[in-house]
């Protein structure tokens, strides 16, 4: 017998179970996740479940003691070489660093991840008024973009705010987001310049080389909410994927749950306060020629919650551009020949969004 929850999804699989049907439920409601675990709900409804074939396939956990190096960028100005070093061997084997004295302040931090859990804890009615699955609006509030396309919905809610290369109307943005929406992203354009100049020299290029092909030239900024979850065993806070950027800057707060796949076992990415995490996107992979990696992640869904996290993604998104991509010249050679067929930045998200989470990586369809 179902159970309904918000929308009438049902929270235990019927005898003939309509995915279709249930997957619109969840998207007409417009409440998100969020929506669902606040009627109160103790068992998670039939869409969010894994395949119990994902999950016999799934890498273990790593028991050892392997962990995501901290980059003190503070030694910058005393240690320039040895910070460049860390950000090359970083990039190179893991493809994920986190970084401290970065310049943005704690308090910013913080104010970033509490107005981001504010904007999610508004009712439902002033939410839903920016409910959409437009591919073109620069702010929106839904769940799973991929909603249709994946085996299974993850137990997550997401702002979805286009910051460039067009500068966003702040009038576009909630209020309750608004002001320290724009601190930060200004900030995080300043921090971006840092990133990309020690990436360039870490390639052995001259340090403007990366910001002078437009890799910082946008960014979008998502603002994901995962609440508290009652079967977490069950689902994924977000599923096994890349991220399809040049540069993601991840601001997470103190549940942990971010995993990356590193050597066919799972990595924690234990949270450090004051610190970013940052990843290398495909479309870094990719004009790198696989000298830098972008590597999968995941966040696991969490009884405790709601776990709050700020991803910026340095990319121009949809920005129409005729601007074509591909492994960069300087590092190619007889003995290095390209791995990649170049691309526009649109159409690579394009593909990417068209295939959804599905576990597999959008290189792939680049390589040559």
């Amino acid at each position: 017998m179902a159970i309904a929850g918000a929308g009438g999804i049902p929270t235990e699989t019927p005898p003939h179970y309509h995915r279709i049907q249930q997957l619109k439920a969840f998207d007409e409601s417009k409440a998100g996740v969020k929506g669902l675990v606040d009627t109160g709900i103790h068992k998670v409804p039939s869409i969010f479940i894994r395949p119990a074939d994902e999950i016999a396939a799934d890498y273990p956990i790593s028991g050892t003691d392997i962990s995501v190096p901290i980059i003190d960028l503070g030694d910058t100005a005393v240690r320039p070489s040895a910070v460049v070093e860390s950000v090359r061997r970083a990039s190179k084997e893991l493809g994920f660093f986190q970084v401290v004295n970065h310049g943005i302040k704690l308090g910013v931090l913080e104010e970033m991840l509490r107005a981001a859990r504010a904007f999610h804890e508004l009712p439902r009615e002033v939410k839903m008024e920016y409910y959409t699955r437009e591919v073109e609006r620069k702010v929106k509030f839904g769940s799973n973009f991929d909603l249709y396309k994946s085996r299974s919905a993850n137990w997550r809610d997401t702002l979805f705010t286009v910051m460039g290369p067009d500068p966003l109307d702040p009038k576009e943005l909630p209020e309750v987001i608004r002001d320290i929406t724009m601190e930060y992203s200004s900030q995080i354009r300043r921090l971006g310049t840092t990133l990309f100049n020690l990436l360039s020299e870490a390639l052995g290029l001259k340090p403007d080389h990366l910001i002078g092909i437009d890799c910082a030239k946008g960014h979008v900024m998502l603002s994901h909410y995962y609440p508290a979850c009652p079967e977490p065993e069950l689902t994924m806070g977000t599923s096994k994927h890349a991220d399809p950027d040049f540069l993601t800057v991840l601001l997470q707060d103190q549940i942990g749950g971010l995993q990356v796949l590193h050597q066919n076992q799972w990595i924690n990415v234990l949270p450090v306060p004051g610190a970013l995490v940052i990843n290398i996107g495909d479309l870094l992979q990719l004009i790198s020629n696989d000298k830098f990696k972008s590597v999968e992640h995941r966040v696991l869904a969490n009884k405790e919650g709601p776990r709050l996290s700020v991803a910026c993604f340095f990319t121009p998104d949809r920005y129409p551009s005729s601007k074509i991509y591909g492994p960069i010249k300087e590092l190619l050679s007889k003995d290095d020949l390209p791995v990649y067929r170049e691309t526009t930045v649109i159409d690579f998200i394009t593909y990417y969004d068209g295939k959804g989470l599905d576990g597999n990586s959008a290189l792939t369809h680049f390589k040559l």
